[in-house]
């Protein structure tokens, strides 16, 4: 067998020619060429310097003449054509695979796996050619054989698109398992009948709920029942490769199935849930039955268990898939080591072709894969493919051959199986499970099978796809399917019988068991173990002691402002620096960095994780924060807050990629695992946060009252009003404010430092978790009267409100309720007209509303007008909430100044910006009679 990377272009087709010309004619060529050629043709373990020219060498041997020189160029040309056909195989192979269980999927001969396209005929096939290169070939061999080995691997139950990875260890990696897979049996006979038992499993729980509950929405998993085999093969073999857990995200067909089957959540519970009968055993609004989350262990065949992690989601498709990552790597932090972390940990979504296709979350989430912030050391994708999405065929679903066309950016494998082929459903399942163990890289299975019923079990399919479903009802199931495989391979009906006839016992074991509801999924099992043992679901507005010893503070702020000796400096980030030494030892206020800066210093110093991530956050799109300096020399990155002290938390900021949703989905998600962390995510500019509208709506603000599940994610949303325009202005603040109830959130706008401060120290010492919304600040970061002091931050606390000092409340007429940058503006006016019947009073708190707080304050002036001010539109901020809010306080309505109604947050022109913000501010100081 020729060793290839010894031999150059030309040369290395030149001496198979020559191999296979002496194979073919031993005599054509005399004893001196035969001891040459033999003394060349080395095998792959030893090292032979490149040899000279062959050609040249050839055409002076003696006894070669120009018939045998002849023979010799056409055995060349044909060995180059075989090379070009090998690798044709292992690129459109997949093209000719029998991947559809329906039969619908029409298979034309690609003119890149015909003969003819290389110019070879039927002729060639059984002359001898070189098989190097295709693994369990022989070095001398035929075409024919080449090619049957090549059909097996590439054409049959399933195909592969690989070929398009650039580093060749994993392209021979895959090639050496998919070529030799044909040589062995796949299944072993236990094996087989352990993959019956599953397929069993699934069908009967899907015919036991369809006839108890017939037309009732479960979106079943009928049709794609092999989905069953494929998870447990998959986590069979992460065991093998060291997997202690696996978390999976999916929607909701076949979701009840996967809970039943793999999860071995107690079929009476989710019968139970069927009946509505779970529903006051809980305090909170819950959620539909498919869309529940589940954990329990798995039992593996070879002897281990495996922690199976099923994430709750909302209908929206494939927005668990960023949360899902997001959890697995805040559960891999933990390990020692990165590697070790995403070797155990694993992270499983499984998908639906026409979303996987459709949504462009997935295509986020794939780009997070590989980036230091997101990985999570590859993902197993699994793609159920119906071959449609609701009533859309695949014609009208996407503009590529395949539905996982979209995972190709990432040059990862891609296989798609026959779901009716189990055999094939567990080779891949196999290879995929080591490719990701190995490689720690991201797979994909695209499973395509069909669906039994509508999109739900009350639509009737043949509406608009009469075909199709005709094709459907005449199809066995895939367990009836493999079964009359079995038999054509020897096993009786009986054995057959005895496997789905135990399935059906167990089931009816399982509906008669006595259960109880410690453990029940809605319950909460996160809230009541582990980390999450110390944190209740109350105290929002609890008093939390934030201070800290002042001499400590002063020495940890020294320290992480003191020019570092390790790295050059730019000569701007060394003024910044030095002026921040001045704010610590008391020469200047403290600005909103320094106060911020604090926060996370006195955090991580208490042993706690800090994580922020986002668009440019290292430095700040405002570049106020400046938490990783560079090197101007090399480029080497320092971050101060990690060398806050000994035993210290850890400091990350990670500058993500452009994308809000798949970011904050991961953000929320690594919060849902990581407790005892400070979690944060800022958006660049507060607008662009509605990019994760989805995030927001369906998991940060709802997350406790539909799973039970607490977080305490931080977003930091730029806002403020600059006559920057409409997407620089607002973070859309109105539209948390209406998602506010039942304490299920906080929302802050805070106008000094110190009280920056003490918000965010408490999002770590509250003895709850809840997520925090600031509308965090931009000219602000940098305005004059924006400061605190030292002693603010080291003895002060939180404060909900805070109210100009009033030295006569008599004299007040109007009693001002602001919130955020706002305030300076109406302050700067006031201190220019001198105007004291106004008192102007911050709510920094905005939800939980501060109720308590605003009556004590209007009581004290029964007199005065009661006014709400702000800069949004009156559509917009905080006044649609807050005009009943303060009713529900004060008994009574406040006036509304500020913008008139808009579509559109702000306006586009500086100069109408100053003459609506004059406009506000006349209103507010204006005559009063």
């Amino acid at each position: 067998m020729t060793q290839y990377n010894q031999f150059s272009g030309d040369d290395a087709l030149y001496i198979d020619g020559l191999y296979s010309k002496w194979c073919d004619s031993p005599d054509s060529v005399d004893a001196s060429w035969q001891q040459i050629f033999q003394s060349w043709h080395i095998s792959p373990e030893d090292a032979q310097p490149q040899p000279p020219d062959l050609r040249s060498i050839f055409s002076s041997l003696p006894g070669v003449n120009t018939s045998a020189t002849t023979g010799i160029e056409e055995a060349t040309h044909r060995q180059a054509r075989v090379a070009q056909l090998i690798n044709a195989y292992r690129v459109r192979g997949h093209t000719e695979a029998n991947i559809d269980p329906l039969g619908r999927r029409i298979i034309e001969p690609h003119p890149e796996l015909q003969l003819s396209f290389y110019q070879l005929r039927e002729s060639d096939l059984d002359k001898p050619v070189s098989g190097h290169g295709v693994f369990g070939v022989p070095n001398v061999t035929t075409l024919r054989h080449i090619v049957k080995r090549l059909r097996a691997a590439y054409c049959q139950g399933f195909g592969v698109e690989f070929m398009n990875i650039n580093d060749p260890v994993k392209k021979r990696w895959l090639q050496s398992r998919i070529e030799t897979l044909q040589d062995d049996d796949i299944l072993k006979d236990d094996e087989e009948m352990h993959m019956l038992r599953l397929l069993a499993d699934s069908e009967n729980f899907e015919t036991f709920l369809h006839n108890r509950y017939p037309g009732t929405k479960r979106f079943s998993l009928e049709g794609a029942e092999t989905l069953i085999p494929l998870l447990a093969s998959l986590i069979e073999t992460a065991s093998d490769s060291g997997a202690r857990q696996m978390m999976l995200g999916m929607a909701h067909r076949g979701r009840l199935n996967v809970l039943a089957n793999i999860l071995n959540k107690p079929i009476r519970y989710i019968l139970d849930e069927f009946d509505d009968e779970a529903s006051d055993e809980f305090e909170i609004s819950g959620d539909v039955k498919y869309h529940l989350g589940y954990s329990s262990d798995y039992n593996c065949r070879n002897g281990e268990k495996v922690r199976i992690t099923l994430g709750f989601n909302p209908s929206h498709l494939e927005a668990v898939n960023p949360v899902i990552e997001g959890r697995c790597r805040a559960r891999q932090d933990r390990f020692a080591n990165a590697e070790a972390g995403e070797k155990a940990l694993v992270p499983l979504l499984i998908h639906g072709d026409a979303a996987f296709a459709g949504q462009g979350v997935v295509a986020e989430v794939f780009q997070l894969s590989q980036l230091e912030a997101y990985r999570t050391g590859g993902t197993i994708h699994v793609v159920v493919n119906n071959q449609i999405g609701f009533t859309t065929t695949p014609k009208d679903a996407r503009s590529t051959p395949y539905c996982s066309d979209i995972a190709r950016m990432l040059a990862v494998p891609i296989f798609h199986v026959n779901g009716e082929d189990v055999e094939a459903v567990a080779a891949v399942a196999k290879i995929a499970a080591e490719w990701r163990q190995t490689f720690h890289q991201d797979v994909v299975i695209d499973m395509v099978s069909f669906r039994k019923w509508g999109h739900n079990e009350g639509d009737e399919p043949s509406f608009t796809q009469p075909l199709l479903y005709d094709t459907i009802r005449k199809h066995p199931s895939p367990k009836m399917a493999y079964a009359k495989k079995m038999m054509a391979r020897g096993k009786t009906m009986e054995d057959i019988n005895a496997v789905v006839s135990d399935s059906r016992i167990r089931l009816e074991q399982h509906l008669t068991a006595e259960l109880a509801y410690d453990d029940y999924t809605t319950k909460g099992e996160s809230t009541s173990k582990g980390l999450w043992g110390p944190y209740g679901h109350d105290g929002i507005i609890d008093d939390v002691d934030t201070t800290f010893d002042a001499e400590e503070l002063k020495s940890i702020l020294t320290n992480v402002n003191t020019n570092p000796e390790v790295i050059t400096v730019h000569h701007k980030i060394k003024r910044i620096l030095d002026q921040r030494l001045k704010m610590v030892n008391g020469t200047t206020p403290v600005d909103w960095a320094v106060g911020e800066q604090a926060a996370y210093a006195t955090i991580v110093n208490e042993g706690f994780r800090v994580r922020i991530s986002g668009q440019d956050c290292g430095r700040g799109t405002f570049s106020h924060r400046h938490a990783v300096l560079t090197d101007i020399n090399t480029g080497e990155e320092y971050v101060p807050l990690s060398h806050v002290s000994e035993g210290q938390g850890e400091f990350q900021v990670f500058n993500s990629f452009l994308s809000e949703y798949a970011v904050l989905g991961f953000e929320h998600g690594y919060s849902l695992d990581a407790p005892d962390a400070l979690v944060i995510w800022e958006a660049q500019f507060g607008d662009f946060a509605n990019g994760a509208q989805i995030i927001i709506d369906n998991f940060i603000m709802a997350t406790e009252q539909k799973w039970n599940r607490l977080s305490g994610l931080v977003l930091l949303l730029p806002h403020g009003y600059e006559g920057q325009g409409p997407e620089h202005s607002s973070a859309r603040l109105e539209r948390f404010l209406q998602l506010c109830a039942e304490d299920n959130v906080q929302v802050a706008n805070c106008t000094t430092p110190a009280n920056f401060f003490h918000l965010l120290r408490r999002q770590v010492h509250m003895n709850t978790r809840k997520p925090l919304v600031v509308m965090s600040p931009k000219s602000m970061l940098r305005h004059p009267k924006c400061h605190s002091t030292m002693e603010d931050l080291s003895s002060g606390s939180f404060q909900p409100v805070i109210a100009d000092k009033c030295d006569n409340t008599a004299e007040v007429k109007k009693l001002v309720f602001v919130s955020g940058k706002i305030y300076y503006d109406l302050k700067a006016k006031q201190e220019t007209t001198q105007s004291t019947h106004v008192r102007l009073v911050r709510i920094e708190r905005l939800y939980p509303f501060p109720a308590r707080e605003v009556a004590k304050i209007t009581a004290n002036h029964p007199n005065a007008e009661l006014v709400w001010c702000q800069e949004e539109p009156r559509n917009m901020g905080p006044w649609p909430m807050f005009n009943e809010w303060f009713y529900e306080a004060t008994q009574s309505n406040p006036t509304y100044i500020g913008r008139k109604a808009a579509a559109s947050p702000a306006t586009g022109s500086p100069k109408k910006h100053r003459a609506e913000q004059a406009q506000i501010m006349g209103a507010v100081f204006g005559h009063l009679d």
